[in-house]
């Protein structure tokens, strides 16, 4: 029986806001994780590094799930780049801790800054270690916007070791489960599937308007963004394909830069929209608690996800649950999340012709929207907490009894 796992975020704290900095879907996933483990009576201990000097060392987040500040580098929001060099006492800060706890049946580890980590405390105290990436750097390069730099040489080296050297690597879909072996060389052996799940009592479908009037958003179609600004999520072609559409639509961005480049991207995306004409029809707004996001794919007509890269999905996941169309770019986990026709519509990366055509033909068929609306929420019907944790935690019984290995290529 697994009692207690520890899991190893170093790069961000689940108890940050996501669409803040590098907070994200690896927050909501570590969050919501934890809080479902803990309901099943698995004490739960994740770690992050200290970010702030008023921090407390721990934190009782629930029942059973406690989060722990570790001191390794300078207390403040560091650069992912900039983390690398403090890795090493970022690793010795968890293994001490875990060192004076009671045994910890699990390592999992959260991003390849953590995955690193997680290799030294399990060589450390041999505990088994699973790893989930969430981004890989050598898939995000394959389409990453031309003025984006590649991955460094340290992080696709790191990965590479991580994925060597873990117990079991949970991709979220089968697509990533693909790319850890084609561009990886991973032992299939060691490959498990697990994706996301999605909080069913919070994202629900609601009133459409009583939602956009309690947010206040302006009258005629709205076009919904959800998520950090940064090149990788594509919304200068957001803006390109409002620009091109045939219905008078607003366009809400709900989140904040991310990132060294993130502020040069609002400015970016501003004057691309001044550019183009529709500054009048581009909204920003400051990123909103989890569970607040509810209202705003209740409120608008379509969800847009112009990502270059996307392991898996979530904020589409989300937003079908509350009966959402989505158009998606076919890219990554997307099209496992979302079915192409059905709940939504995918289209090629970048291709702003395309999602323009398909933003149109949304909004103004309303018996298509009430069409992908029912079968979004159908979809999203695959994606929940309790079937993530049942899954996790077989697969946390696989590595730590018998061979030492899950079950064989588990996709």
């Amino acid at each position: 029986m697994i009692e207690r796992v520890a899991y190893l975020s170093m790069h961000t704290s689940p108890m940050l806001q996501p669409g803040v900095g590098d907070a994200g879907g690896l927050n909501v996933y570590v969050d919501e994780l934890a809080r479902t483990m803990a309901k099943r009576s698995v004490n739960v201990n994740v770690y992050t590094r200290r970010t702030d000097p008023a921090q407390p060392d721990h934190v009782q987040v629930a029942d059973r799930y406690r989060v722990h500040h570790i001191q390794a580098g300078p207390p403040e929001p560091l650069p992912v780049a900039e983390l690398p060099k403090w890795i090493g006492l970022y690793a010795e800060g968890v293994i001490r801790d875990l060192r004076a706890s009671p045994p910890t049946d699990v390592v999992h580890s959260h991003y390849w800054v953590s995955g690193w980590a997680g290799v030294l405390a399990k060589e450390a105290l041999q505990i088994p270690l699973a790893n989930s990436f969430h981004t890989l750097g050598r898939i995000k390069d394959i389409s990453r916007r031309s003025d984006e730099p590649l991955s460094s040489p340290m992080r696709t080296l790191t990965e590479e070791e991580v994925i060597a050297r873990s117990d079991c690597v949970i991709a979220s879909t089968p697509y990533e489960f693909d790319d850890l072996l084609d561009h990886y060389s991973a032992s299939p052996e060691r490959l498990c599937t697990s994706p996301p799940g999605i909080d069913h009592s919070i994202f629900k479908p609601g009133d459409r308007e009583a939602a956009r009037e309690w947010l206040g958003l302006p009258p005629g179609p709205v076009v919904l963004f959800a998520g950090r600004i940064q090149a990788l999520k594509g919304l200068d072609v957001a803006i390109g394909a409002l620009a091109r559409m045939d219905q008078p639509a607003q366009l809400a961005i709900v989140g904040g830069p991310s990132g060294r480049a993130g502020d040069a991207e609002v400015e970016h995306l501003l004057a691309l929209a001044d550019g183009l004409g529709v500054s009048s029809q581009v909204h920003m707004i400051a990123p909103q608690p989890h569970a607040q996001l509810a209202l705003f794919y209740q409120a608008a007509d379509v969800l847009v996800m112009p990502s270059r890269s996307e392991t898996f999905g979530l904020v589409a996941a989300e937003a079908q649950a509350c009966g959402l169309p989505v158009v998606a770019s076919r890219i990554g986990g997307i099209p496992y999340v979302v079915a192409d026709g059905e709940s939504g519509i995918l289209v090629d990366v970048g291709d702003e012709p395309g999602f323009a055509a398909a933003l149109d033909k949304v909004v103004g068929d309303p018996t298509l929207r009430a069409a992908m609306s029912a079968a979004a929420e159908i979809k999203s019907g695959e994606f929940n907490w309790k079937a993530t944790a049942d899954r996790l935690l077989e697969l946390y019984h696989g590595i730590t009894g018998g061979d030492g290995h899950p079950p064989v290529s588990q996709r």
